[in-house]
């Protein structure tokens, strides 16, 4: 046997402890490499834009011909407008969600999950930068306010900005929830477009919630959704030069059992809700492999 040869050193790898210091910047790197994809992806912002607009402009201008009444005063674009913000913001947060079966595909995701961070940390960011992605996006459809008559009222653009980044937040947390568990994006845009389109036309984001037969009156009120686009509806109709009449008719809310509910509490709802889905991703998240 060699004499006086040393064996190599054992060398120690120091990995550095949760702290809520470090997760905090885990939540600030993974926001921010989510504002940098929907940067970069100019395509993904220019598709998300398409049916919005189709709907504000095309759906809009041909069924204002067959929906409105002379003596309304209110174009079936103006009311649809809250609609179809609340549209693009809901399906660019779930595409935002989504990124994360992309993620697991291409390994980054596991990246991520063995890093010395929370994995509610990871989710938090998620959900922020999925919301902020969503609001963005929502400000193009806001900057459109005038061609379908609604002013562009201080007041009225930070009612709705921070309406939209709520309900966004909300739905990249219900998006999450779903992606954390799936492996192929053909699964999860399967689930989306089950889950959230009827829940789009369910929320009264096309019509009008008033004199609605008993059956669709009931699934419009256990329509999550429901109360993210009222807010934005009365929002939009406190700023319109229109009779009583008509508010009455377009933009009556949501009673339950006779009780108007007050709009803070439909933001209350859709605020519990977004704490209720984030629990649920991060649940799930830890379960993740």
């Amino acid at each position: 046997m060699a004499t006086g040869v040393t064996s190599p050193g054992v060398v120690r790898v120091h990995v550095p402890g949760r702290s809520v210091k470090h997760d905090l910047r885990a939540i600030k790197i993974v926001l921010h490499r989510e504002l940098l994809r929907f940067v970069n992806d100019r395509t993904r912002m220019i598709s998300t834009l398409v049916q919005p607009v189709l709907w504000l402009f095309v759906m809009g201008t041909g069924l204002s011909t067959l929906v409105s009444r002379p003596n309304q005063g209110v174009d079936f674009r103006t009311f649809i407008y809250p609609g179809v913000i609340a549209m693009t913001v809901i399906t660019t947060a779930m595409f935002s969600a989504g990124s994360i079966v992309w993620d697991r595909e291409f390994g980054f995701l596991r990246e991520m999950l063995v890093a010395p961070v929370s994995r509610a940390a990871i989710v938090i960011g998620k959900c922020l930068g999925g919301g902020i992605v969503a609001t963005v996006q929502g400000v193009i459809i806001l900057a459109l306010a005038g061609l379908v008559h609604v002013p562009y009222s201080p007041t009225l653009i930070l009612t709705l900005l921070c309406e939209m980044f709520l309900a966004s937040v909300t739905i990249t947390a219900f998006g999450v929830s779903l992606a954390a568990r799936m492996k192929s994006m053909q699964s999860f845009f399967g689930i989306m477009q089950m889950a959230i389109m009827p829940m789009i036309f369910l929320s009264g984001a096309m019509f009008p919630l008033a004199n609605l037969p008993g059956w669709l009156a009931f699934l419009t009120k256990i329509n999550p959704l429901t109360y993210a686009v009222d807010p934005m509806r009365h929002a939009v109709f406190s700023h319109l030069d229109v009779s009583p009449q008509v508010v009455d008719a377009l933009n009556p809310g949501v009673h339950w059992f006779g009780w108007h509910v007050p709009v803070m509490v439909e933001l209350g709802i859709v605020a519990l809700m977004g704490l209720a889905l984030l629990g649920i991703a991060i649940a799930q998240f830890r379960r993740t492999d």
